[in-house]
């Protein structure tokens, strides 16, 4: 490939992880404010959070295949403009029904570019590509870390409203760009439907769908309700204003550590099995959080230590599914629907609730997920997989 296709490809794959980042650990934070300015209570507060993950699900699932079809420049396109419609329509929403039915498309857009995410590496960077993989997420925690602070300054003055629609703005500038420049053909990884019925039948891929499950649902539930939490906790007596601040750097700190946690990931991979990993992050994330749930008062920011954690688990639990299975299209797209799954109908049950029982009994799940996570992840076998995929 051209080394100016490889720059432009470049260009868009660190946009896409930059702002997926950013988005997805302001959240909470956005959501916050929108509680305030339409009238959003926790229950709906959690309808918005299942919302986001079914179009990002969505989009998972479907954008594979219709890469392959439509070729990858005229995808990101078509997700670029999804997306932006998104971030636009929810910026001018006068009330939650509008602001519901184009948060789904800020879900699906986000999900359509980062399936785009893993088809550009190779198309663009196909001796390189653990290095690109690795910058990209990179860059994905450098937007998780920026984007809480530039909230809490913006917010100073502004609405959250003019947040999102500047992120449509760069959205135009985006498509505008991928039109303009030579760009790599690239294709996802395809869904084999006729493999999923033998995955089915695996107990250890069962097992993992149910870890990812409740993984998700941890994580997804930690940044979305964490900022309304904290807010509600006495912390000394300190004023609303200051919580704010404490969210954002908490958040940011969060982030460091989520950063640091996928970078060294894959070293860790090549040191001690999968199994290991997830067994050791999972216990280690039920203490962290725990411990700062109950000490949330005097010491919040051990909150941040979550992070690292959180990080590995993921990818650690991606790697194992494409490693005991002979179609990684097909488990990926397992892995999605877990995904998906376990981040919305958790986001719903949290909002319900802490409508019902306060900020502080909705964000004690957390805790339970976690240790269903751990729970199940010593069932978790390489060894004991007798997946057999026809082909």
């Amino acid at each position: 490939m051209s080394k100016g296709k490889s720059i432009h490809a470049l260009i868009i794959l660190l946009f896409t992880q930059f702002v997926s980042g950013g988005v997805t650990n302001t959240k909470g934070i956005v959501l916050d404010k929108v509680e305030t300015d339409i009238g959003l209570d926790m229950s709906q507060f959690g309808l918005v959070v299942l919302i986001f993950q079914l179009g990002f699900t969505l989009a998972s699932l479907i954008f594979g295949y219709l890469t392959d079809k439509k070729g990858l420049r005229i995808m990101v396109i078509f997700a670029t403009i999804v997306m932006g419609l998104g971030f636009a329509g929810t910026g001018f929403a006068p009330n939650i029904t509008f602001f519901l039915g184009f948060y789904m498309l800020i879900g699906f857009g986000l999900g359509a570019l980062g399936v785009a995410s893993n088809a550009i590496v190779p198309a663009a960077y196909p001796e390189k590509q653990n290095q690109m993989f690795n910058l990209a997420m990179g860059i994905y925690g450098l937007g998780m870390i920026i984007f809480p602070q530039i909230l809490n300054y913006m917010f100073q003055f502004a609405s959250w409203r003019y947040f999102y629609l500047a992120i449509a703005i760069l959205n135009i500038l985006v498509i505008f760009y991928v039109t303009s420049v030579k760009f790599p053909d690239g294709k996802a990884e395809k869904i084999n439907l006729k493999a999923f019925i033998p995955m089915l039948k695996d107990a250890q891929m069962i097992f993992l769908m149910f870890f990812l499950i409740f993984e998700v649902s941890a994580e997804v539930s930690f940044t979305n309700f964490f900022p309304p939490y904290l807010k509600s906790l006495e912390l000394g007596g300190i004023s609303n204003e200051a919580k704010s601040d404490m969210v954002a750097t908490i958040l940011s700190l969060f982030s460091v550590f989520f950063m640091i946690g996928r970078l060294s990931v894959a070293y860790l991979a090549n040191k001690i099995n999968e199994r290991l990993i997830m067994i050791s992050f999972s216990l280690g994330s039920v203490i962290i959080v725990a411990i700062s749930f109950f000490f949330a008062n005097q010491v919040p920011y051990l909150f941040a230590g979550a992070g690292l954690f959180f990080s590995t688990l993921f990818p650690t639990a991606t790697a194992f599914g494409t490693t005991i299975s002979k179609n990684p299209g097909t488990a990926l797209g397992l892995i999605y629907v877990a995904s998906g799954i376990g981040g919305g109908i958790a986001g719903y049950i949290i909002g319900i609730v802490s409508e019902a029982f306060g900020a502080k009994g909705g964000f004690s799940l957390v805790i339970v997920f976690l240790v269903l996570m751990f729970v199940v992840s010593l069932f978790l076998n390489s060894g004991k997989s007798k997946q057999t995929v026809n082909e």
